[in-house]
């Protein structure tokens, strides 16, 4: 791969956001590496960006649910010395409660989510320090912040997301490195379905399109936004959000137990 921008590799690419972001970074001239695990249907969202825009694309298929195969993958971004953008998209869901999965089918989603995530990440940050550019695009979800919501071993997955994703862009300021979490919320793909329930039990009004989600995404990128959220309207909820947060800092370690627990006199 020798595109002159770079090359991006994106997870979970044979179908909804991964797909879209292939195209649209297609679209921008990079060359792109498309990994997920059915070879025929990474081939086939390939055949049609080829077609588009005439890109480079290699497809990749691996499971990264399975440890071999996330080192594989481990191997291809330390030796891809084109490697300008990862978007770990990756990943399961679950709307069942807690009490109704199975335990392994959570450790599953937590292998993914979080393990795999987290793996390629430092595989492929090294080298973006090193060259002092490169992007790290980290598919998170509302839920990460509304943990109530579906199931709660999903929500945890996806607030390590978001909180991996702020750590490493304080962690990698000033090296030239952009590090985006992206919360999408009801979204038009196979998720549900993959995760035991159906878009149909979703009111239309709040299910959005993949290339809408992926184009807002995108532009926040280009805004240095760190966390996009393209459902949200009043962005100052979200800073309302992080301000109460980071309101707490300093105030959440002490020797002494808070004076609010003393018993009155």
């Amino acid at each position: 791969m020798n595109s002159e921008i770079g090359t991006a590799v994106i997870t979970g690419a044979s179908s909804g956001i991964g797909a879209v972001y292939a195209d649209r970074l297609a679209a921008r001239g990079y060359d792109l590496v498309l990994i997920a695990r059915s070879a025929d249907k990474l081939e086939r969202v390939a055949e049609q960006i080829r077609a588009k825009n005439g890109r480079k694309i290699e497809t990749y298929p691996a499971d990264l649910t399975d440890h071999l195969d996330v080192a594989r993958v481990e191997l291809l971004l330390k030796s891809d010395p084109d490697l300008s953008i990862l978007v770990n998209n990756a990943g399961l869901g679950a709307v069942a409660p807690l009490l109704q999965s199975e335990i392994d089918t959570m450790s599953t989603m937590i292998s993914l989510n979080v393990d795999a995530l987290t793996r390629l990440s430092y595989a492929a940050v090294p080298q973006f320090v090193a060259r002092g550019a490169g992007t790290v695009i980290n598919i998170a979800s509302i839920v990460g912040i509304t943990p109530e919501q579906l199931n709660g071993v999903y929500g945890g997955t996806k607030a390590f997301v978001i909180a991996f994703s702020q750590s490493l862009r304080q962690e990698l300021e000033g090296t030239g490195v952009k590090v985006q979490a992206v919360l999408p919320g009801a979204t038009a793909t196979d998720f549900w379905d993959a995760s035991g329930s159906s878009l149909e039990n979703l009111p239309d009004s709040i299910v959005m399109n993949a290339g809408d989600l992926v184009d807002a995404a995108i532009a926040d990128l280009d805004r240095g936004e760190l966390v996009s959220i393209p459902a949200l309207q009043d962005a100052g909820l979200w800073d309302a959000y992080e301000s109460a947060r980071r309101a707490m800092f300093g105030k959440l370690s002490n020797k002494n137990v808070a004076p609010r627990y003393r018993r009155a006199a």
